[in-house]
């Protein structure tokens, strides 16, 4: 950490040369101030969602999008070419975009409308992940293709490390556009993504903190030492706390808002569905499971690159790679889920 100067005013005491100047705030301090900004940016954003349009969860992720595939480019270094962290940055950027501006074509323009019940009612076609689809496989081929264009300016080498920066993690952050672009569930899967890795690294570090001497066998020692098998277990326990959040978060608000427009919306008594709420138990258990993966594999990235923290966006958390690291590959299992649960169920219960 820098030290951090202050000002100094007529007749205030100087302090000794050589002596270094005390930190106004302790590393505790400012990862508290700092984990409170960025929950207070989701929840601005998720409160956006609910009572304006879903488009304003969008930018938010397109934010993740940029500054996360600009920590990675940045934590490569030199290992590619100036025109190939362009390349990687452009394409990350436009495959997120292109799916948030496609869905929106297909079903709030042409008019898609998803099946209800009979597969047959379906009304048109929504062509949003072909789209998407193609302009990522367009970003790979451009990559691919600089070896012909600037053949000693690109290796095989840093190939590779563009290929990661482009696909990590904007190809996550299409999941989690997925997920809230969803027809049905939309909010509660975004809630899921968000509330569930918090409480999955709370638990798994109290009690890897409580029983990790206890129970030492290490989960992934060469990839986080400190992360221990009871840990993990504990983060399942978070997880199944915080699927118990989603349900009232879920049914007490979210499904009592229903948007008739732009920022127009009607307000209804909340009803809760008790049948969901072993299932909503089970989902947090699996996205516990997830994103503590997705930790690991973060951890993995920066072990193997040399570096303690992504970046330093957030104060004593680090960058924002190392926030939503987790909400990443928890997004992966939240859409699977309800996907498959849309597809089978139709309409939300």
């Amino acid at each position: 950490m820098e030290e951090i100067k202050e000002r100094q005013y007529p007749g205030a005491p100087t302090p000794p040369e050589g002596e270094p100047q005390k930190p106004h705030h302790s590393n505790a301090q400012l990862r508290t101030y700092s984990g409170l900004v960025y929950v207070a940016i989701l929840l601005l954003f998720f409160a956006l969602k609910l009572f304006v349009h879903k488009l304003f969860f969008d930018i938010l992720i397109l934010l993740f999008a940029a500054i996360g595939t600009f920590e990675m480019l940045r934590a490569f270094g030199d290992r590619m070419h100036r025109s190939q962290k362009i390349v990687a940055m452009t394409f990350a950027l436009l495959v997120v975009i292109m799916y948030i501006v496609a869905d929106i074509l297909f079903t709030d323009i042409l008019g898609v409308e998803f099946p209800n019940g009979d597969p047959l009612t379906a009304i048109g076609r929504n062509y949003a992940p072909h789209v998407t689809l193609v302009v990522f496989i367009a970003g790979i081929a451009v990559i691919f293709g600089m070896l012909v264009f600037a053949p000693t300016k690109v290796s095989l080498e840093s190939v590779g490390c563009t290929l990661i920066s482009y696909m990590y993690p904007s190809v996550f952050l299409v999941v989690m556009t997925v997920c809230n672009h969803l027809e049905y569930y939309s909010d509660v899967a975004i809630c899921f993504v968000f509330i569930i890795s918090p409480f999955a690294d709370i638990f798994a570090y109290a009690v890897g903190k409580t029983l990790g001497k206890k129970y030492p066998w290490k989960m992934a020692p060469h990839v986080s030492p400190n992360k221990t098998v009871v840990g993990g277990i504990g983060g399942l326990v978070g997880g199944a706390l915080g699927g118990v959040v989603v349900f009232f978060v879920y049914y007490g608000l979210c499904k009592c808002v229903h948007l008739t427009g732009f920022a127009e919306f009607t307000l209804t008594r909340p009803v809760l569905e008790w049948h969901d709420f072993i299932f909503f138990i089970g989902i947090g258990v699996l996205t516990s499971a997830f994103a503590q993966f997705g930790d690991l594999v973060e951890s993995s990235f920066k072990r193997k690159l040399g570096i303690k923290d992504m970046g330093n966006i957030l104060p004593g958390h680090g960058g924002i790679l190392d926030r939503i690291d987790s909400s990443l590959y928890a997004s992966l299992i939240v859409a699977f889920i309800f996907v498959i649960r849309i597809m089978t169920k139709g309409i939300a219960a």
